[in-house]
C-alpha cells in the first residue's frame, strides 16, 4: 500500500498547507532530504489551536493539537512535492509544546503527531528520531510547534 493509499483509507482531511508568515521556506530539499519548517496546530478551516497545554488545555487536547500540526506537515509535504509517496521515511521530527511551568508530559503530546506518522507512513518508514520538549510562549500562542526531516524517495 502507498502513502497516498494509506491515508486516504484513514479518510482524514487535510488542512490548507499554511503559507510562511515570516522570511522562510515551508520546505527545502537538500540532495533526498526534505526540510520541513516548524508548523502550528492549523484546523482545516483555517483556525489555529491555542493555549498552554497543563493550563488552558489538558494533556489530551495537546495530542489533538500534535496531531494537527501533522495534518498541516501533510498538507506542506503534499503541496510542495506533489504527492506524500515522494517520501521515503520519517528521520527526525522535533515537537515543542506550549506548556504550563508544572507540565512534564511533552512526549506524550508530541506523540499525537508521531502516531499519525507512523498510520500514514506505515510503522517501519514512520517512526524516526524524536525530541519532545516544552517551551515558553510559542509565535501566537499555539499549542505546539513541530518541525521535521523526511527522506525523500530517489
Amino acid at each position: 500500500m502507498t502513502h497516498e493509499q494509506r491515508f486516504a483509507a484513514l479518510a482524514l482531511e487535510l488542512p490548507p498547507a499554511p503559507k510562511p508568515v515570516a522570511v522562510y521556506r515551508p520546505v527545502v530539499v537538500v540532495q533526498h532530504l526534505a526540510y520541513v519548517s516548524g508548523h502550528g496546530p492549523v484546523c482545516v478551516d483555517g483556525s489555529l489551536i491555542k493555549g498552554r497545554v497543563g493550563a488552558d488545555l489538558s494533556l489530551e487536547q495537546g495530542h489533538a493539537a500534535a496531531r494537527q500540526v501533522g495534518l498541516a506537515i501533510l498538507a506542506t509535504l503534499r503541496a510542495q512535492l506533489g504527492s506524500l509517496d515522494r517520501v521515503g521515511r520519517v528521520v527526525k521530527v522535533l515537537g515543542m509544546v506550549n506548556s504550563a511551568p508544572a507540565f512534564y508530559d511533552h512526549p506524550k503530546v508530541i506523540n499525537g503527531c508521531s502516531e499519525l506518522f507512523a498510520q500514514v507512513f506505515g510503522e517501519e518508514a514512520g517512526i524516526g528520531a524524536r525530541s519532545a520538549v516544552g517551551m515558553g510562549p510559542l509565535p501566537g500562542n499555539i499549542a505546539v510547534e513541530i518541525e521535521a526531516i523526511f527522506e525523500l524517495v530517489p
